[in-house]
C-alpha cells in the first residue's frame, strides 16, 4: 500500500475532507472523502490510512462505499468514537432525487436529500458496508429543524453518560445553522437543539465542538460566507463558545475567526492524541492535480498535525510534537551562503524543510518564488509566481495585526507551504506549484527531515 510522510496525500485522484480521525487501538486512523476514478469530485467513498505518529501513513484502501438506497450517491463526511472496544463511524449518506445525464456523479440542480448513518467495525480494519451500516436519522423534512439537501457532517462525542452530535445544516439556504442530537447508546438519537448565525454563511458544514484549556471552542466551515468572485467563498472559522450539556444550548462568544489564513484550508476535524492533547488535521484544497511522471494525478491533501490550545482568550493552532521530532536535523550555519539557501534534494526532488524566521517591519523572504513580508504589523503572503496561469484564486493572505513580534516557523513540502506565526498565534498555509529549491532572506535556522 501506498505511504506518506508529513502530509497524507490523494493515493492517487481525489480527496478531501479528513473524517473519523481517531487514536484507536494503538494507532491514528484517519478516514477521508474519496473518489477513486478521477481527480475531482464524484461519488464519495471512505479512504483509510494509519499512522503510529501522525508523521508516517500507510493507506489501507477504501473503508466504506455505497451499497444502501439511503447512500447510493455518497458517502459523506463524518466522525468517529470508541465504544465498547469497537470503532463507530458515523457518516451522511446522500441519494440524488435526479440525476445529471451527462455526470452520474453529480446531482441535477443540486436536487438531493441526506440522512446520517452509522457502521460499527470491531477492529478498525475491517467494515461490512452490506450488513452492519444502520440510518440512524432519517431525512428531515421540518425546514424549521434542519434541511433536508443540505444536513450533514455527523460530529460525535462522548460527555460522562451521554453521547451527543453535532450537525451542519442551514435554514432555507440562507444562513447556516449547527443542530445537536442526543443518544444514551450512541446508535438512537433525538433531536435537542440548534443555533443560527450569520458567521455561519449561508450553510455549515463540519461542525466540531470541544472543550480545551477550560473552555469551549466551535469549529466549522461556512460556505458562500464570501461574495468576492472568487472560487473557495468557503472557508473554515474557529471561535470560542459556550454550550450547555443539560439542554444543548449554544452560542458563539463574539466573532469567529479563519482557521487558516491562507484560506485553503477547509473542513477541519479534531480529536484527542494519545496523549490527551486536542488535534486538528484539515484538507488541503487543490484546484488542479498533481501529475508525477508515471504516477497517478493526485489532487488534494491534508495539513500537519496541529495542537489547539486557548490562551489568555485566544485559539492558538500549534505544532505538533511529532512535528518538531521529525526536523531534528538542522542544516549548519556555514552551510548557509549569505541569505540564498539551496535546499538539498533527494531523486531529484527538494527534500521536505523547516524555516526558522524574525521578520522585521518592511523585511521579507522569498521560498522558491513564494514571497512573505512582514508590513503594518500584519505577516502577508503572494502565491503568484509559484501558482501557475491559474485565474479566480486568492494569490495572497494576510493575519490580522500581531502586536509587534513576528517569528515564523515554515514548514515547505513540495506542494504546500505552512507558516505558522508566533507559536501559532496565527498559521497561514498556501497550496503552490512548480516552488523553486532557493530561499533567499534572512533565516536563522533551517531543518530537514529525518
Amino acid at each position: 500500500m501506498k505511504k506518506d510522510i508529513l502530509h497524507l496525500k490523494a493515493p492517487g485522484n481525489w480527496i478531501n475532507d479528513p473524517n473519523g480521525f481517531i487514536y484507536f487501538k494503538g494507532k491514528y486512523h484517519l478516514f477521508y472523502q474519496y473518489f477513486p476514478y478521477a481527480p475531482v469530485w464524484g461519488t464519495m467513498h471512505w479512504g483509510h490510512a494509519v499512522s503510529e505518529d501522525l508523521i508516517h501513513w500507510e493507506h489501507l484502501g477504501i473503508a466504506l462505499f455505497p451499497t444502501k438506497a439511503y447512500d447510493q450517491n455518497g458517502v459523506f463526511s463524518g466522525s468517529a468514537i470508541e465504544k465498547d472496544g469497537k470503532l463507530y463511524l458515523y457518516y451522511s449518506g446522500v441519494r440524488y432525487l435526479e440525476t445529471d445525464e451527462e455526470n452520474i456523479h453529480t446531482a441535477y440542480k443540486d436536487r438531493y436529500e441526506t440522512c446520517q448513518t452509522m457502521i460499527v467495525s470491531k477492529d478498525g480494519d475491517r467494515f461490512d458496508n452490506w450488513k452492519d451500516k444502520k440510518k440512524i436519522i432519517p431525512v428531515i423534512m421540518d425546514e424549521k429543524i434542519a434541511n433536508r439537501t443540505h444536513t450533514r457532517d455527523p460530529k460525535v462525542w462522548q460527555d460522562k453518560d451521554c453521547y451527543y452530535m453535532a450537525l451542519g445544516s442551514t435554514y432555507e439556504e440562507q444562513e447556516g445553522r449547527v443542530l445537536f442530537f442526543r443518544s444514551r447508546d450512541a446508535k438512537n438519537w433525538e433531536y435537542a437543539n440548534q443555533y443560527q448565525s450569520e458567521q455561519f454563511g449561508k450553510i455549515l458544514e463540519c461542525p466540531d465542538i470541544f472543550q480545551v484549556n477550560g473552555s469551549y471552542v466551535f469549529m466549522g466551515s461556512p460556505m458562500y460566507a464570501a461574495q468576492d468572485g472568487l472560487e473557495y467563498a468557503h472557508y473554515a472559522v474557529c471561535g470560542l463558545a459556550q454550550f450547555s450539556t443539560v439542554t444543548c444550548d449554544m452560542c458563539l462568544i463574539g466573532e469567529s475567526r479563519l482557521v487558516d489564513y491562507g484560506m485553503d484550508l477547509y473542513a477541519p476535524q479534531t480529536n484527542v492524541d494519545k496523549e490527551g492533547r486536542r488535534v486538528m488535521i484539515g484538507w488541503m484544497r487543490m484546484p488542479k492535480a498533481v501529475e508525477n511522471g508515471g504516477e497517478k494525478p493526485w489532487n488534494g491533501m491534508m495539513c500537519l498535525p496541529r495542537v489547539v490550545e486557548v490562551v489568555e482568550g485566544q485559539i492558538y493552532f500549534r505544532i505538533h510534537p511529532e512535528v518538531d521530532r521529525y526536523f531534528e536535523r538542522e542544516i549548519p550555519k556555514e552551510e548557509l551562503n549569505d541569505g540564498r539557501i539551496s535546499i538539498p534534494r533527494e531523486n531529484g526532488r527538494a527534500v521536505p524543510y523547516r524555516l526558522r524566521a524574525r521578520l522585521k517591519e518592511g523585511e521579507s523572504l522569498d521560498i522558491g518564488g513564494y514571497r512573505l513580508w512582514l508590513w503594518e504589523d500584519t505577516v502577508r503572503a503572494d502565491r503568484s509566481k509559484v501558482y501557475g496561469k491559474l485565474r479566480g484564486y486568492r494569490l495572497t493572505g494576510s493575519t490580522p495585526k500581531l502586536g509587534g513580534r513576528c517569528e515564523l516557523d515554515i514548514f515547505v513540502d513540495g506542494n504546500l507551504l505552512e507558516v505558522f506565526i508566533n507559536e501559532g498565534q496565527y498559521v497561514l498555509s498556501h497550496v503552490v506549484y512548480g516552488l523553486g529549491d532557493e530561499v533567499k532572506g534572512r533565516v536563522d535556522h533551517v531543518y530537514v527531515g529525518e
